[in-house]
């Protein structure tokens, strides 16, 4: 058998004092040797490493010693400029930036509101440009609330899309801005990342119903994405309207619920439509997804869809496949589901600086 060479045990061992870092905060090396399992002259080394690296820190704190309590210990962290993850939402709402830092705190924020989706392509980069400022950004994640094309990362542009920025690329935007790569993705698609940290299951589906109509398809713990980045836009599905089949965002259209000059949904009006009238539309797109995608469960999400979840249940309760039905639990789920990969995204970048 052959035996690992010294330098992967060093590279293990960095790692393993960096994610420990991480986690509590600060340590000694003693500490670090019990929190690890690894001997104190490996992490007396390895701290040294990481130190000569700029990864970690000498707080300057020092354990009570002396006089029968032992040595004195000096305890670590990571770096003060060790360097952060930005995360950028880009929604009706406005435009949201943050620096996270590799604790998973929130160390800078800011937002800025807007009144159509044109004053994006100006207002992304003053703000971003304004929450990095004296931060080291080693990379980026963005939750668009449009189409994503999962190879460039440019939002796109597909017919009946409520919210629509125009040509927006994202990475050639705010990658002058920072010292590492930009992940753009769908909102509902980071969603769907957030609920699955929470949920625990592996195969689900996450229906998006809230001013636009969206869809993300988890499988086997992963966002199934498709060629383009598209799967999951359901807008144009076919089910069950007023007055027989149509396209998902027909149904709205045919109700009177769209906001004037946009297929966006009016939520101020929504309440006035037959629930079960929704119910009935939302059930076929539900057999669709449990057709194609044999989901565990659905989650319903956005910010209407959980308050009509009672009716759903009982349309899907006719339907041939049975599946369950739950109501999304995640707070800012988009910018929650952006933010925890941009921290683990973050922390693997550290490690692999350690090398």
């Amino acid at each position: 058998m052959t035996k690992p060479s010294q330098e992967l045990l060093r590279s293990i061992s960095d790692e393993h004092v960096l994610r420990s870092l991480m986690t509590s905060r600060r340590l000694t090396r003693a500490e670090l040797a019990v929190v690890t399992g690894l001997s104190k002259p490996t992490v007396g080394e390895s701290v040294r490493r990481l130190v000569e690296h700029g990864l970690v820190a000498d707080t300057g704190e020092r354990t009570p010693g002396g006089r029968g309590r032992g040595r004195v210990g000096s305890f670590y962290s990571l770096a003060p400029d060790v360097g952060v993850a930005l995360v950028v939402t880009i929604a009706p709402a406005g435009v949201t930036a943050e620096c996270v830092d590799a604790y998973g705190d929130v160390v800078a924020r800011l937002h800025h509101s807007i009144s159509s989706p044109g004053e994006v392509p100006a207002v992304l980069p003053s703000v971003v440009a304004e929450t990095v400022a004296a931060h080291n950004v080693r990379l980026c994640t963005v939750s668009a609330a449009d189409p994503v094309d999962r190879r460039t990362g440019r939002l796109v542009q597909l017919p009946d899309s409520p919210f629509l920025v125009g040509e927006l690329d994202p990475v050639a935007v705010l990658s002058p801005l920072l010292n590492g790569p930009v992940i753009v993705d769908n909102d509902v698609n980071w969603a769907a990342q957030a609920e699955h940290a929470v949920l625990g299951v592996a195969d689900f589906a996450y229906l998006y119903l809230g001013e636009g109509l969206g869809c993300a398809l988890v499988s086997d713990g992963e966002v199934r994405r498709g060629h383009a980045g598209l799967a999951g836009e359901i807008s144009h599905l076919i089910t069950v309207g007023p007055s027989g089949a149509m396209p998902f965002i027909e149904v709205f259209g045919s109700l009177g619920l769209r906001q004037p000059g946009s297929t966006a949904i009016d939520l101020a009006r929504l309440p006035e439509a037959d629930p079960a009238v929704l119910a009935r539309a939302i059930g076929g797109v539900i057999t669709a997804l449990v057709t194609l995608a044999d989901p565990e469960i659905v989650v319903v999400g956005g910010s209407w869809g959980p308050s009509v979840l009672d009716e759903i249940r009982d349309e899907c309760a006719r339907l041939p496949r049975q599946v369950d039905l739950v109501a999304a639990s995640v707070e800012e789920p988009s910018l929650a589901g952006a933010r925890a990969a941009a921290l683990d995204l973050l922390r693997t970048a550290l490690v692999e600086a350690s090398r």
